[in-house]
């Protein structure tokens, strides 16, 4: 497993994009019409928004806590030390909790049985390789003291005990939390942003069943326009916070 998490780790950010690609992928329903009525839609949207914010949430909190640099060096696992604090004094893989629990609910919102059912399932064997791969490098580098950071905490499942005098001692630095999470955090909006318009238009002001031709390819227009706006806005967001980010006027 430990070879195998070690590829997979080399290409990590490409996985993780097919994934993200893999959501618009045509599959049966897991909420359908004919099981829930006219409204079926209310269940992927709450569920899927709450589990996926849930996860950006995760990742923000140990992000803005105490960032752990374990981003890897020549497509190999790599720590410059042993990160204990905030969330990590918790779960020992929080950022990867949160990864999962974004593409698990953007996978309920995008109302995907194969993706829920399939890909989510393949992502959980492909980080339980990454982490076994990280864990024998982190084992190797920091020895007994790694081995004792696992003994306290677990590697998924976080233990919440002492979790408010965690919060309550560390300051969150949500400069931090900008600088390093904006890219992702515009990819998991667009996201969202193109499964809300393209599965769910009756939410986004379209009418599913317009009068006749000329009212469908106006409505139609109309929702284009829409979606390019809500695209457009995120989009100067994003270049912002990188603009700001690439001339030093936000720092941590």
């Amino acid at each position: 497993m430990v070879s195998i998490g070690n590829f997979f780790f080399r290409y990590r950010n490409w996985i993780f994009i097919l994934f993200y690609g893999a959501l618009f992928i045509p599959s049966w329903p897991l909420f359908s019409k004919k099981q829930f009525g006219e409204c079926y839609y209310i269940w992927p949207v709450s569920i899927g928004l709450f589990v996926t914010c849930f996860g950006q949430l995760i990742r923000g909190l140990t992000i803005g806590l105490a960032y752990i640099v374990r981003g890897g060096k020549e497509g190999k696992p790599y720590a410059e030390g042993l990160v204990t604090d905030g969330i990590f004094n918790h779960c020992r893989n929080p950022l990867y909790a949160g990864n999962i629990l974004m593409l698990l609910g953007v996978g309920i919102l995008a109302n995907s049985l194969f993706y829920v059912g399939i890909m989510i399932p393949v992502f959980l064997f492909i980080y339980q390789a990454i982490v076994l791969a990280e864990e024998n490098f982190l084992r190797e580098k920091f020895g007994a003291g790694f081995d004792a950071y696992c003994k306290k905490v677990n590697r998924w499942f976080p233990n919440l005990k002492g979790i408010g005098k965690t919060f309550g001692s560390m300051r969150f630095n949500w400069k931090r939390w900008i600088l390093k999470e904006h890219t992702t955090q515009f990819i998991w909006l667009i996201g969202i942003t193109l499964i809300l318009f393209i599965n769910y238009p009756m939410l986004t002001g379209y009418k599913e069943e317009p009068a006749n031709d000329l009212e469908a390819l106006g409505l139609g227009y109309v929702h284009l326009i829409r979606l390019g706006v809500v695209l457009g806005i995120l989009l100067l967001v994003y270049l912002l916070i990188r603009y700001l980010k690439k001339t030093g006027k936000l720092k941590e």
